[in-house]
């Protein structure tokens, strides 16, 4: 019984042999495929040539379609945006051989100031109002010399009467000198007194024009078309003379005052740029506060000395046609323009 199914699970010597024709089969198809890879990985003639009329391809449709967009920009309408036109601004960049930046300052800033101690009576002004050239701002109390001046006009009249009646006793005594009855020492005596007495009048008449020099500087005026920057004072408050002013030390002005119209940019160029800028050079001029505002100026002042501690020049570039939008110590940007251009922009 054991052997028979013993015999039953021995497997037929014919049936292990692996069958030989699959083998080889999958042999050949390694083959092929290996040989159809070497095949296309060899680089070839064709290849670079296909590769390159390819390009031809993409370029020839670049160029079909650069053609056509410069086409239909060159019928663009008048009506163009204005971002448009500030484009020609960026391509106008390389005349520019230097931009700094600096601070927009009136070319002159007056500072009214009393010419001796008093005190506030009247201000007609306050920050940020327009004044013209004579225009009364501020009144001094003058009550002190308009006594003073009743005072010295009482003493010139009763000066004028000595005058008057010494020039009646000298004629008195020139006649009677004439007649030999009086003597000419009493004559020459009457005409020093009348002498004496014009001297006092010149005295007094000369008090008079002090005085009232001292009641017409209680009246103080604008010197100029301006706006008052700054007020300083109130009334009922006392003043001094100003002592030294500016930018160098302390002020005691009244209000301080600049034309608007006639303003420039303050910068401090460095050692390196010096050489690339000179007075009389072109300028474009641009707020930070407002960059689409451009503005034409020109290199109006180069210091004499320079700022050894920092090492910079001060330079000033005038403004040409300022307007509302220039405001004073505000930043604003400076481009300065070749020499080349500065001809060009000369001659318009």
């Amino acid at each position: 019984m054991k052997s028979d199914k013993l015999s039953q699970l021995r497997i037929d010597p014919d049936q292990k042999a692996r069958p030989k024709k699959s083998l080889w089969t999958i042999f050949l198809l390694v083959g092929i495929v290996t040989a159809a890879a070497i095949f296309f990985a060899i680089p070839r003639e064709g290849d670079n040539v296909r590769l390159f009329s390819g390009a031809e391809k993409v370029n020839a449709r670049t160029a079909a379609t650069n053609s056509s967009s410069a086409q239909s920009s060159a019928v663009v309408p008048q009506s163009q945006p204005p971002a448009a036109a500030a484009a020609p601004s960026a391509a106008n960049r390389d005349d520019v051989v230097l931009t700094v930046s600096g601070y927009v300052i009136p070319r002159e800033r007056i500072e009214l100031s009393p010419r001796f101690m008093g005190t506030v009576k009247w201000i007609g002004v306050k920050k940020g109002d327009a004044v013209t050239n004579g225009q009364v701002v501020v009144l001094l109390d003058d009550s002190e010399y308009q006594a003073r001046y009743k005072e010295t006009q009482g003493r010139l009249a009763s000066a004028q009467a000595a005058l008057e009646k010494a020039q009646l006793q000298y004629e008195r005594v020139k006649a009677l000198a004439t007649a030999s009855i009086e003597s000419k020492q009493q004559e020459d005596d009457a005409r020093l007194t009348v002498e004496a007495a014009q001297a006092v009048i010149t005295e007094i008449q000369g008090g008079l024009q002090w005085i009232q020099t001292y009641i017409d500087w209680c009246v103080i005026k604008s010197p100029i078309n301006g706006v008052v920057l700054e007020k300083l004072v109130d009334p009922n408050e006392l003043v001094t003379p100003q002592s030294f002013g500016g930018t160098r030390g302390p002020s005691t002005a009244l209000i301080s005052l600049a034309d608007l119209k006639d303003l420039q940019v303050e910068i401090d160029l460095n050692e390196a740029d010096v050489a690339k800028v000179h007075v009389g050079q072109k300028c474009r001029v641009s707020p930070e506060a407002y960059p689409d505002k451009v503005y034409d100026g020109y290199v109006a002042e180069k210091a004499p000395e320079a700022n050894r501690q920092k090492g910079t020049l001060q330079c000033k570039v005038q403004i040409v046609n300022p307007d509302k939008y220039l405001t004073p110590e505000l930043t604003a940007k400076v481009d300065f323009l070749t020499s080349t251009n500065a001809l060009q922009a000369r001659a318009l």
